[in-house]
């Protein structure tokens, strides 16, 4: 398979991240688990696994299933296998050094693609802050006691379609509310909000990022 937009994502780990794909899109879950660990027996980190496989695989299975090329359950499933092989690699992400910043990490209620947002989460995780990662379509009453009770630095909000930016603007409407808010900040991110550069603004975030290594720049700057 030759695809040249994902190639160009995943720049010089291309071929490792071909091969991924490949044997998601081939149903095999165990091959593609084993290209993640040589891989990092050979000395790639984490963080670029994170970014220039994980990341850039899921960017093309979502082009794949726009064109019609792969069905929603070849979609799920690559996505799927993602999130379980992200979780072999927890031992390691979660020995690294705390820096003592906290991120809260949500959906909003209605949203259920998380993968982005848990890649997000553990990208910063990795980076020495304590993550705490809510998932998929999580309330908003949920989500307003967490924060009232973790005192997070930084609260990342995540949102992969236009239908789901009015539950966003309420829910940041509604954190911008509480006592603490002059505590942390807010960020926003998804698809929405990269197509539409300004949009955070909008739903009065703090900032917006458009990937992992970018959010942790951002957040670094915030709270800085």
């Amino acid at each position: 398979m030759v695809l040249s937009e994902f190639e160009k994502e995943s720049g010089e780990l291309s071929e490792i991240a071909q091969n991924y794909l490949d044997a998601l899109l081939n149903l095999d879950r165990y091959k593609a688990s084993e290209i993640i660990h040589s891989s990092l027996d050979e000395g790639v980190s984490i963080k670029d696994i994170y970014i220039k496989v994980f990341e850039s695989s899921q960017h093309e299975v979502g082009r794949l299933w726009q064109k019609n090329i792969i069905n929603v359950a070849q979609e799920h499933y690559c996505s799927a296998s993602t999130q379980q092989i992200m979780s072999e690699l927890y031992p390691v992400i979660f020995k690294s050094p705390k820096k003592g910043y906290k991120l809260l990490a949500t959906c909003v209620a209605g949203e259920m693609h998380e993968i982005g947002l848990r890649m997000v989460a553990d990208i910063f995780e990795l980076e020495g802050w304590d993550s705490y990662y809510l998932g998929a379509n999580t309330p908003l009453d949920s989500i307003l006691d967490t924060i009232s009770t973790l005192e997070p630095d930084v609260v990342a909000i995540s949102a992969s379609i236009h239908f789901n930016i009015p539950a966003v603007k309420e829910l940041v409407d509604k954190i911008n509310s509480l006592p603490l808010r002059s505590r942390f900040k807010i960020m926003v991110g998804g698809r929405p909000f990269s197509i539409s550069p300004e949009l955070w603004k909008k739903v009065g975030a703090d900032a917006t990022a458009s990937n992992a290594l970018e959010a942790i720049k951002v957040a670094s700057e915030l709270i800085s």
